[in-house]
C-alpha cells in the first residue's frame, strides 16, 4: 500500500478554490467528491496526490478520509480546514473568504478547476455513479475499505515497476515530511 502524509493546509487550500469556483454553500458531498477525483488526478499524473489523504472506498464511492472527517467534525487537525472552510451547516459548506494557496502549485490549481468545470454540474446521483465507475472503487457495503493507490496506477496501464518507483518516492517523501514537519 502507498502511503501519503496528509497536509490539512494543501487540502483547506485546494477545498477554498473549489467553494470560491462555486460561488456559494456546496453540499459536501459535492466537496469530497470533487476533491478526490483531483487528488486522483495529480496522482496519476505526477506520482503524488494534493492532500495525501487516505483514500477509501464507502457506499457512495470512494471519499478522501481525513477531509470527510474534518467536514463531519470528527478529527480536530491543525486548524487550517477551519482557516479556508467554514464548519458544516445541514449538508453544506461554504467558503470562509480567505485566497491565498500558495500551498498549491500551478499545475494543481489547473487540475482543481478542470475538474471543478468538469463535474460540479452533475447531480449528487451522477457523480457518485461516475465515481462508482471508477476500478478502485470496491462496494464496501456498510462500512469502508482502503483503497491501495497501486490499483489506481495500474489500471492507468502503469507496469509493476513503474507503480514501485512511484512508491518508493512517495515512502522517501513521506519519511522526509514526517521527520521534519512542524
Amino acid at each position: 500500500m502507498i502511503e501519503f502524509v496528509f497536509s490539512e493546509k494543501r487540502a483547506a487550500q485546494a477545498a477554498a478554490r473549489l467553494l470560491r469556483r462555486h460561488g456559494g454553500p456546496m453540499e459536501y458531498f459535492k466537496l469530497i467528491k470533487l476533491l478526490y477525483l483531483a487528488d486522483r488526478r495529480v496522482f496519476i499524473e505526477t506520482g503524488l496526490p494534493i492532500t495525501g489523504d487516505r483514500m477509501v472506498s464507502m457506499k457512495h464511492g470512494p471519499v478522501l478520509s481525513g477531509i470527510y472527517d474534518l467536514i463531519k467534525r470528527e478529527a480536530v487537525g491543525d486548524g487550517s480546514w477551519g482557516a479556508y472552510v467554514h464548519p458544516r451547516q445541514g449538508y453544506t459548506v461554504t467558503w470562509t473568504g480567505r485566497e491565498d494557496d500558495e500551498e498549491l502549485s500551478e499545475g494543481e490549481r489547473e487540475v482543481l478547476d478542470e475538474v471543478y468545470d468538469e463535474y460540479a454540474t452533475l447531480s449528487r446521483a451522477r457523480l457518485r455513479d461516475k465515481t462508482h465507475d471508477l476500478d478502485e472503487w470496491h462496494d464496501p457495503g456498510k462500512s469502508s475499505n482502503p483503497i491501495d493507490p497501486r490499483e489506481i496506477l495500474a489500471s492507468h496501464g502503469l507496469s509493476p515497476i513503474e507503480i514501485d518507483v512511484i512508491a518508493d518516492e512517495a515512502a522517501e517523501i513521506a519519511a522526509f515530511r514526517k521527520k521534519y514537519a512542524g
